[in-house]
């Protein structure tokens, strides 16, 4: 970014760099904690996770007030008006990322006196270790403009897919086997896929690191694997 004649509009430019940084570090610690309160059945972790989102939604209104005081006062052009709103728009996308890791603490509230399946817990724990990665993997791109790495991020939403779609399959196959296994599953399957959506939201902010620091959008269709809707219309009914 080309320095600015006026010091204090170089400094609000990075308060607001400042603060997209602080809305990522709590989004990435609420999905840790949110999975951690599903893991261990932990509902005081939960707790803790359901109230964190309220600081990533305060973070998320001082900067849309930033935002709205920036282009009153400077009326941003070309680049300076790119980054402002590309950063407002990357808000949102953390902001949904904050609220989705809630839902996934609130399942864990609403089973944590039940025991889970081994293989179950297997799948969600590497499914939401590669959202993590994917989510800190972007940010660290936003924060050095480096637009391989958010392709990188960009590119592996596929393979975040292919693990929702094969747990998917196997909570079907466990809420067949033995009704009693419906209401954990459920709640399960509501989790993964807030982790799904989760992985959807990197790659949205990966979308724009690209569109910040080149100008333009990515082009090319995103890679997708969703199949689960296919899936659920081709399970046999018994």
């Amino acid at each position: 970014m080309n320095e600015h004649i006026v010091k204090s509009y170089e400094e609000e430019l990075k308060l607001l760099d400042r603060r997209i940084a602080q809305m990522g570090g709590c989004a990435e610690k609420l999905l840790i904690q949110a999975l951690g309160a599903l893991e261990r059945r932990d509902p005081k972790l939960a707790e803790s996770a359901v109230a964190s989102d309220a600081t990533i939604d305060q973070l998320e209104r001082e900067l849309q007030d930033q935002v709205i005081t920036m282009i009153a006062k400077r009326q941003p052009m070309a680049n300076d008006l790119r980054h402002i709103m590309t950063v407002l728009k990357i808000a949102g996308d953390l902001e949904r990322i904050g609220d989705l890791s809630k839902n996934i603490a609130k399942r864990a509230l609403a089973i944590a006196g039940e025991s889970h399946p081994k293989p179950l817990m297997t799948g969600m724990r590497h499914m939401t270790e590669m959202v993590q990665s994917q989510l800190k993997d972007v940010l660290d791109s936003l924060a050095e403009r480096d637009i391989d790495k958010a392709l990188r991020v960009w590119r592996s939403d596929q393979e975040v897919d292919a693990m929702y779609n094969s747990l998917f399959r196997e909570l079907l196959t466990y809420m067949m086997e033995d009704p009693r296994n419906i209401g954990l599953c459920t709640h399960f399957l509501f989790g993964a896929k807030n982790i799904e959506r989760i992985g959807d939201h990197t790659t949205n902010i990966a979308e724009n690191v690209h569109y910040l620091v080149l100008g333009v959008p990515i082009t090319d269709d995103r890679p997708k694997g969703d199949k689960t809707a296919s899936t659920l219309m081709s399970t046999p009914q018994s």
